[in-house]
């Protein structure tokens, strides 16, 4: 855990959110900031700070929280179609480093994204 980041927080109880799914290896929320009808975080409970940061150790964890991102995809009515999305770094987005994929759904996506 990384006492200055927010989803360690949020993880850990101390701050609250809208969980959606939780695990011992993965923790689903609700964003705060949604861009779409369904937009929910999967977070590793592990403190990845960007998917680049990733180890070889660490990929059957990331294929966990793939998979538990369909599924909960699929829980949240969006199963059929939906965006999967991972930011690494500022300049694409990221804001909280923390590695966690974007469910996006319940409305048409544009392409490319920007």
């Amino acid at each position: 855990m990384d006492e200055t980041c927010l989803f360690c927080k949020i993880i850990a109880g101390e701050i609250s959110s809208d969980k959606v799914y939780e695990d011992e290896t993965v923790v689903a929320f609700r964003d705060i900031n949604p861009q779409a009808s369904t937009h929910v975080l999967v977070v590793p409970r592990k403190h990845i700070p960007r998917i680049v940061d990733a180890t070889e150790d660490d990929s059957a964890l990331l294929g966990e929280v793939a998979y538990r991102a369909a599924q909960i995809a699929r829980k949240e009515g969006v199963g059929d179609s939906f965006r999967m999305v991972v930011n690494n770094g500022a300049d694409a987005g990221q804001s909280v480093f923390h590695v966690h994929f974007h469910i996006l759904g319940g409305r048409r996506m544009g392409w490319p994204p920007g």
